[in-house]
């Protein structure tokens, strides 16, 4: 994808979707940490419906460390992963009591010496949270990325690094959001929606995928 390309690619998204959110359900950016923790290999759907038990019962770092390891995991056992996640979890609540005061802190330092906040998860706290204009870079998006012709590269970091480089500066706060929600509905792994595809012109990908027959 050209300039002019990638311009029109992401105009079209915005249009659109002007504000495009995550579909992580949270009311305070510890929730939103909390969430996007426990979404590794885990659907947004399935986190949404175990903080819906959680955070109504421990919604701060203080009554999560509160619950212990066993009634943590109760609330979060449908979860993948979720002996690990809960496991981390406190850990992390703990050193935000010890180390920030309780808050979460604002930069990708700190937030990523957290146990189990990669990357991805801080550049979504950052993103989401702090308005900062980061590339939380996930299946969706690396898949994106390249076949689009976007930003190709092999590994997360590499399409990261290439987005942050070719996404113009005035796409870049929403640009994550908009490239999760278009290869998690449109732009799928296994058969790409191309028939339905509002940016299909500026892509690529070839040969275009054509609408099943009915």
């Amino acid at each position: 994808m050209n300039h002019a390309a990638i311009e029109a690619f992401f105009a079209t998204l915005r249009a659109a979707n002007p504000h495009p959110v995550t579909e992580l359900h949270y009311t305070s950016v510890f929730e939103l940490l909390v969430a996007v923790l426990l979404s590794a290999q885990s659907t947004d759907t399935g986190v949404n419906k175990a903080t819906a038990r959680l955070f109504p019962v421990a919604n701060t770092p203080q009554a999560i460390l509160d619950l212990g390891i066993e009634g943590l995991e109760r609330h979060i056992q449908t979860i993948g992963l979720y002996h690990t996640k809960a496991k981390n979890l406190l850990q992390t609540c703990r050193m935000l009591i010890e180390q920030h005061g309780g808050e979460v802190p604002r930069t990708r330092e700190a937030l990523q010496a957290l146990p189990g906040v990669g990357r991805k998860t801080a550049n979504v706290v950052l993103n989401v949270a702090f308005g900062e204009p980061t590339m939380a870079v996930d299946t969706h998006i690396l898949r994106v990325s390249n076949r689009t012709g976007l930003a190709p590269g092999k590994t997360p970091l590499d399409v990261e690094r290439g987005l942050l480089e070719r996404v113009p500066s005035e796409f870049l706060p929403d640009a994550h959001h908009w490239l999760i929600l278009h290869g998690r509905y449109v732009c799928q792994a296994r058969t790409p929606r191309c028939w339905e595809c509002r940016v299909a012109a500026y892509c690529d990908f070839k040969p275009k995928t054509p609408a099943p027959r009915r």
